[in-house]
Parts: C-alpha cells; sequence; structure tokens
C-alpha cells in the first residue's frame, strides 16, 4: 500500500524544490487550500504557481517535473492546445497537471514575473509561499471573496428563466422519441446550468450574497434546507422513459419554488405564464403514445 503523503510533507517537497532551483523566483497558492473555509481532505489538489526568469528551460527538458514523485498520469493542457493548432504563449507561462501513485495532485503552473504582475491576487484565494526577490505584490490575506453568489440582475434572471423553460421542450422531445443521448445532454448541458443558477442565487440571497456555492454547485448540499436538496437530488434520474420524466418535472418543481422565492426578495418578475405553459405541454408529451399524430 502507497502511504499518501502529508500536507507539510509536500508543502515541504514544493518549497524545497523552489529554493533549490535558481530558476524560480517565487511560489504562491491558489485554489481550495487557500481557502480557509473549506473542510481539508486527502483528495484536494495543490494548485501551485511558480513565478520563473524563463519557462522555456522547463518546457524542454520535462525530467524535472519528476521529483514531485510517481506519476499516474500527466496532462499538459499548453501543448494540447498547440497541437490543436491554437495560439498559445508559452513563452508566458505553462501548466502541469500531476496526479501521482500516492493519490497526491498537483497542478503547477509556470509563469514568467511579467505575467504574474498582470494577474497577480485578482484571484482572492491568493496566498504567497515564497519570494527570493520580493517580486510579489502586497495583497489581502486570502478568502474566497472573488467566489460569491453574485446578485441576479433582471436581464440575467430573465434568461435565465426563459432559457429553463423554453430548452425543456427539447428534452422532453428527446425523452418521447426514446432519444437518451439527447435528452440527457440537452437536461445536463443546458437545462441544469440554468437550474443550478437558480439555486446559487437562493443560496446567495439566504446569506446577504457572502458565500460561494462552490465549482459546479459542490456546496449546494451544505446551504440547502434538506426539503431543497432532497429534491434537488431527485432531479438526478436513470435512463429509463419513466424516471428522465420524473426529474425532469423535479427540476421544474425546484426551479419554480427558488425561482418565485428569488423574485419576491429581489423584486424580479418570475414568468408564470411561461411556466404555466410549457408544463401543460410537457404533461402533454408526456401521455402521448409514440406514434402520435396530433399533440392537441
Amino acid at each position: 500500500m502507497c502511504v499518501i503523503r502529508t500536507e507539510q510533507e509536500m508543502h515541504e517537497l514544493i518549497l524545497n524544490v523552489a529554493k533549490g532551483d535558481n530558476r524560480i523566483r517565487a511560489v504562491y497558492m491558489n485554489g481550495s487550500r487557500a481557502n480557509p473555509k473549506v473542510k481539508k481532505d486527502i483528495l484536494q489538489d495543490y494548485d501551485i504557481v511558480y513565478v520563473v526568469t524563463k519557462t522555456g528551460l522547463f518546457i524542454e527538458d520535462e525530467a524535472w517535473i519528476h521529483v514531485f514523485g510517481e506519476l499516474i498520469m500527466l496532462q499538459e493542457p499548453n501543448r494540447m492546445d498547440l497541437a490543436a493548432g491554437l495560439e498559445v504563449d508559452v513563452s508566458r507561462s505553462y501548466s502541469y497537471l500531476m496526479l501521482f501513485t500516492d493519490g497526491n495532485r498537483i497542478d503547477l503552473h509556470i509563469e514568467t514575473k511579467e505575467a504574474m504582475l498582470e494577474q497577480y491576487g485578482k484571484d482572492s484565494l491568493t496566498i504567497p509561499l515564497l519570494d527570493k526577490d520580493g517580486i510579489l505584490p502586497e495583497i489581502p490575506f486570502a478568502s474566497d471573496q472573488s467566489y460569491y453568489v453574485k446578485e441576479p440582475t433582471a436581464i440575467r434572471y430573465f434568461h435565465v428563466c426563459n432559457e429553463f423553460w423554453w430548452c425543456q421542450q427539447n428534452v422532453a422531445k428527446g425523452i418521447w422519441r426514446k432519444e437518451i443521448p439527447y435528452a440527457k445532454n440537452m437536461a445536463e448541458t443546458i437545462v441544469r446550468p440554468m437550474l443550478d443558477e437558480i439555486v446559487s442565487w437562493w443560496i446567495g440571497m439566504n446569506h446577504n450574497f457572502q458565500v460561494s456555492s462552490g465549482k459546479m454547485g459542490k456546496y449546494f448540499r451544505e446551504y440547502l434546507p434538506e426539503e431543497y436538496w432532497d429534491m434537488y437530488r431527485q432531479t438526478y434520474g436513470d435512463c429509463s422513459d419513466e424516471n428522465m420524466w420524473q426529474s425532469l418535472f423535479m427540476m421544474n418543481d425546484l426551479f419554480r419554488l427558488l425561482g418565485e422565492e428569488i423574485a419576491k426578495q429581489q423584486n424580479l418578475s418570475y414568468p408564470a405564464e411561461d411556466d404555466i405553459k410549457m408544463t401543460k405541454y410537457l404533461k402533454r408529451l408526456r401521455s402521448m403514445p409514440i406514434n402520435a399524430e396530433n399533440i392537441f
């Protein structure tokens, strides 16, 4: 069994590599390990940035990354972009995403001083770890403020509601035709993001817009009341027709419930007529035989 290295061991390794390499002039950390509100666990990534004199010296000889441990897998997003013919300036920055056999993961970004100065501290989850030359600007203590849920504007609220209810017909059409890939993809890539935005707004609204709902809603369970969380869980159905219909209507019930609460408290207008008419349409479509020639 491979024993996972501790956080202290990983930090010492990351800093010792930097201290022993004159090409690395500063180190800082982003991500969940920079967030004092996040409960630590062994699966958290180490989001590390090395500020270097030149990126090319590292990219040309990648043997240097093996000092961090035995790899399960390595991903180099910039290399893939270059291979795909995209324009990427690797002379300014480059990334290595590394998963090790002990379970630790380091997302290591190298960048020049010039690149660092353009964006350092814009992410409020930033902690300086090493600065050999005093080049890292002064920044506030790390917080998740950059990720707080933002209040909905009237225009954005209208767009989210309109997109959610309009695209219901596409999900329903896919279920009725038994086109599972189409129905599932439409539900998850188009409709769910609208639902998730409503959920995030509701969470933000109930915490004075001073919280983050997490990347892809990973903190929904923490902030939603048990009843609402149970409804949200039920929006995930398997590929049977009946369960896909049930999950779709549960999406609608939760969207309506939260959307109306948001509209009331934020002085917005919930599109009740769109909701009523589309819900009627969906119920009719659900009851139609597969060989139907008329909808109504």
